[in-house]
C-alpha cells in the first residue's frame, strides 16, 4: 500500500513504477498550506484501464485543477495511463501541465472514497466494475464522468437507475462520454433531418427496412496518440469488457435517440426490442500477442478458445422500435484495418423526400462523408437549390454541394470542421464542465441515458435467449 506523487516534467516522457516511492507534496500546496485557487473541478481518475481515460486530459481546461488524483491497482494499466499523460505534457505543440498524484494498492477504491481528493470521478476501464464504481462514487457525494458503457450486464440496470436517482437527490452529475455527438457529419445529418422542406418526414420503416440504420466497424489493433495501442488482456474477455452489443452500440443507440428525438425525454416504454444476435471475432495467438504483448492466453480466457482461436463476442446487431420508429444498430470488430483505414461509421436516415447517408469507406478515403441520396422526383436542380438554401441557415459556413450521379448529392465540408475522434473527448469534457457550472444536466439527458442502457441490455438478453 503505497502512494506516489508524480510532478510531471513537460519536456520528457518519464517511465516509472506505479506504487513505488513516498508521498510528496501536491503542486497545489505550498509549505503544507493549500494554495487559494478558483478551480471548480478537481478530477479523480479511478482504475484507468482504457486509453479513453487519458484522452479526457489531452487538453487543459480553465476550470479544472492541474492536480489529478489517480487511484488504481498496480500494473501495466496504470503505467500506460501515466505514460500517455506524460506524452501530452511533453509534446512540442500545446503541451499540457497535468500533475498526476498516484495511489496504488489493493484498497485503491476504498482509499479514493475515504480521501475524496476531488469532486469528479473519471471512469474508463474494466466495464465489469463500472456499476459498483458509479454507485459507490455517487453515494460518497462525488460527480461522475463515465466512459461508455456504464453497464454491460442486464442485472446491473436497476443499480444504474438507482444511481441516477441518488445523483439527483444529492445534486450531483452522472454523465457518460458520448463523443460521436461531436462528429460534424452526424451533426449535419441531424440538422438536415429536421428540415422538413428538404428531408420531409422520417419514415416509420419496418423490420426489414428500418427507418434508421447505424453500423460501426472497429479494430483491435490501432494507433492512439501516435503510438501503437497496447490493450490489456481483459479487453478480450466479454465478461469484463462487455459484448459488442452492449459496448460500442451505446454510441449508436445514443445517436438514434439524439437525432430522431432531439431534447425529448424518452423512457423504457418507448422501446420495443424486435430482434438481436451476436457472433464472435476469432483472434489467433499471434494476433493476441500483437495487441497485448502476451505470449499466451490467460486462464480466464481459456473457456473462450476453440480450435486454437480466441472467440470474442465483440459483434452484435439489434432491430428495435423507438416511439414507433424502426431502427437497426450493428457493430463489428476486426483485428486490423486495411492500409490507410481505421474505424468506420455508416449511417442512413430515410425521409419521405430523400435519404441522409454517412459513409466512411475506401471510396471516401475513410473520411466520414455526408450524402443526400434517392432524391424523390427528377428535378435535381430544384432540390440542389433548396439544399443550398437550407445549408445557409446552419451554423456552418462554406459548406459545398457536389453532384454524385443522377439522384445523389455530396456535402463538401471544410477542413476546419474536421475534428478527430481523440479531440472529441475534450469537447465532451468541455460540455460536461458547462453542466457542472450550471449545476445540472439538461432535463432530457438522464431519462435518455436510462433508456439507452435499457435498450442495449435488452438486446443482449434477447441475443442470448434470456
Amino acid at each position: 500500500m503505497t502512494k506516489l506523487l508524480l510532478l510531471i516534467a513537460p519536456v520528457a516522457l518519464v517511465l516509472f513504477s506505479c506504487g513505488s516511492g513516498k508521498s510528496k507534496q501536491a503542486a497545489s500546496e505550498k509549505k503544507g498550506e493549500p494554495m487559494e485557487n478558483n478551480y471548480q473541478v478537481e478530477l479523480i481518475t479511478v482504475d484507468p484501464g482504457h486509453f479513453h481515460a487519458a484522452l479526457v486530459q489531452k487538453r487543459m481546461y480553465e476550470q479544472v485543477s492541474p492536480d489529478v488524483h489517480v487511484y488504481a491497482p498496480e500494473g501495466p494499466d496504470c503505467l500506460q495511463h501515466i505514460a500517455r499523460i506524460n506524452s501530452y505534457n511533453g509534446r512540442a505543440v500545446n503541451p499540457t501541465a497535468w500533475n498526476e498524484i498516484v495511489y496504488t494498492g489493493p484498497d485503491f477504491f476504498a482509499k479514493m472514497l475515504s480521501e475524496k481528493a476531488g469532486n469528479v470521478v473519471v471512469l474508463s476501464g474494466n466495464n465489469k466494475k463500472k456499476a459498483e464504481y458509479i454507485t459507490k462514487s455517487v453515494t460518497a457525494g462525488l460527480n461522475v464522468l463515465a466512459d461508455k458503457p456504464m453497464i454491460i450486464d442486464p442485472d446491473d440496470f436497476p443499480s444504474l437507475e438507482s444511481a441516477f436517482t441518488s445523483a439527483k437527490e444529492k445534486g450531483l452529475l452522472l454523465y457518460d462520454v458520448m463523443t460521436e455527438r461531436f462528429e460534424v457529419t452526424t451533426i449535419l445529418q441531424k440538422l438536415l433531418s429536421h428540415k422538413s422542406e428538404l428531408f420531409g418526414e422520417l419514415k416509420a420503416g419496418s423490420r426489414e427496412e428500418p427507418a434508421v440504420t447505424k453500423v460501426s466497424v472497429h479494430h483491435f489493433s490501432k494507433v492512439v496518440s501516435g503510438s501503437p495501442l497496447i490493450r490489456p488482456a481483459w479487453f478480450f474477455d466479454v465478461r469484463q469488457q462487455g459484448e459488442g452489443i452492449v459496448d460500442v452500440t451505446t454510441h449508436l443507440v445514443d445517436l438514434i435517440q439524439w437525432e430522431c428525438f432531439p431534447e425529448q425525454s424518452l423512457n423504457t416504454a418507448d422501446v420495443k426490442m424486435i430482434a438481436a444476435r451476436r457472433w464472435p471475432t476469432l483472434i489467433s495467438k499471434d494476433e493476441f500477442k500483437g495487441v497485448t504483448g502476451l505470449d499466451t492466453f490467460p486462464d480466464y480466457l481459456q473457456q473462450d478458445i476453440k480450435d486454437g482461436a480466441l472467440n470474442v463476442f465483440s459483434n452484435g446487431e439489434m432491430v428495435y422500435q423507438l416511439k414507433g420508429i424502426y431502427a437497426k444498430v450493428s457493430v463489428e470488430w476486426k483485428y486490423q484495418a486495411p492500409p490507410g483505414g481505421g474505424d468506420t461509421h455508416y449511417s442512413i436516415m430515410h425521409g419521405t423526400n430523400c435519404d441522409l447517408v454517412i459513409k466512411q469507406g475506401a471510396e471516401e478515403k475513410f473520411v466520414p462523408t455526408l450524402f443526400i441520396e434517392n432524391i424523390k422526383g427528377n428535378r435535381i436542380n430544384d432540390f440542389r437549390a433548396k439544399l443550398k438554401e437550407v445549408l445557409a441557415t446552419l451554423p456552418y459556413d462554406s459548406l459545398g454541394i457536389e453532384d454524385i450521379g443522377k439522384n445523389s448529392l455530396k456535402i463538401d465540408i471544410p477542413k476546419k470542421y474536421r475534428v478527430g475522434h481523440e479531440e472529441h473527448f475534450g469537447q465532451v469534457t468541455a460540455k460536461f464542465l458547462e453542466y457542472m457550472k450550471e449545476g445540472k444536466l439538461p432535463d432530457w439527458e438522464v431519462p435518455c441515458m436510462i433508456t439507452k442502457y435499457y435498450t442495449t441490455t435488452s438486446a443482449l438478453k434477447l441475443a442470448k435467449g434470456k
